[in-house]
């Protein structure tokens, strides 16, 4: 098994479990942890039908994935922010064409990059105590790990419009309202009941569910892959204006944005 500085990588029953293990920076996507995301997918990749499914999460109770390391950030010009969007997109879209199925099991925050990550996995299933948002307009930024192009696809575009937007967290509960996460459970049952899921597929073809899955993402592909790069262009435009500058300094500080609106 392959061994990470920011994750673990263990197997239960027909499931590997990889969990982003950072709980002190509430599993952040820090460069590092993104780093060891891509070796963990380079496994899976190359494992074939070893494992029969994948289980993302994330260690601690308090976050699946927060979001984006913005200390990490506001060190960054616009043209490393524009390859930090952009190798998360390549994360992202191989992640979601991984030949086996993945279900994000979403123990706490799921913000930002964090939600966009668990929108790349084929079902979401959440604990009661788990909240959803895409926050980045709070920063004067966008969605730039897909979300701009993926949540729609989960929620419509209207409600995906109203979460981008506003920047609102939801809870557990309207986020399987509106479809956006496939099941609510207690968070003692989270990681169980999404490694039954897995087992279940046992009973399975996996050369059908490979198949199935590769079709419905090769669809799904069509407007995804040019959507990314808008949005990509969006993310580098929003991250040079001085709103972000205000909105990323008064994250880290820890108080109110007062964004001058340019």
């Amino acid at each position: 098994m392959e061994q990470f500085d920011t994750l673990t990588m263990t197997t239960q029953g027909a499931a590997l479990i990889l969990t982003v293990n950072q709980p002190a920076s509430m599993n952040a996507l820090a460069l590092e942890v993104v780093a060891d995301l891509e070796r963990a997918v380079d496994y899976l990749e190359a494992s074939e039908f070893k494992h029969r499914g994948v289980v993302l999460t994330g260690a601690g109770e308090k976050a699946f994935i927060a979001g984006a390391n913005i200390v990490q950030m506001n060190s960054m010009d616009a043209d490393a922010a524009l390859a930090y969007g952009r190798r998360m997109h390549v994360l992202t879209e191989r992640l979601e064409s991984l030949q086996i199925p993945v279900i994000a099991a979403v123990n706490g925050f799921a913000l930002g990059g964090g939600c966009e990550l668990a929108l790349a996995c084929d079902f979401i299933y959440a604990s009661e105590r788990a909240s959803f948002g895409q926050p980045e307009v709070t920063l004067g930024l966008v969605p730039g790990f897909g979300g701009s192009v993926r949540l729609p696809r989960r929620v419509g575009n209207a409600m995906a419009r109203e979460l981008i937007f506003t920047g609102r967290r939801i809870k557990a509960a309207e986020a399987l309202r509106i479809g956006l996460v496939n099941r609510v459970v207690a968070p003692e049952e989270l990681l169980a009941q999404a490694v039954a899921t897995i087992d279940e597929l046992t009973k399975v073809s996996p050369m059908a569910v490979a198949n199935a899955k590769r079709a419905m993402v090769t669809m799904d592909a069509l407007n995804v892959h040019d959507g990314l790069k808008i949005e990509a262009q969006s993310f580098t435009e929003a991250f040079n204006t001085a709103d972000s500058v205000e909105g990323r300094a008064a994250f880290v500080e820890k108080r109110a944005a007062d964004f001058p609106g340019n």
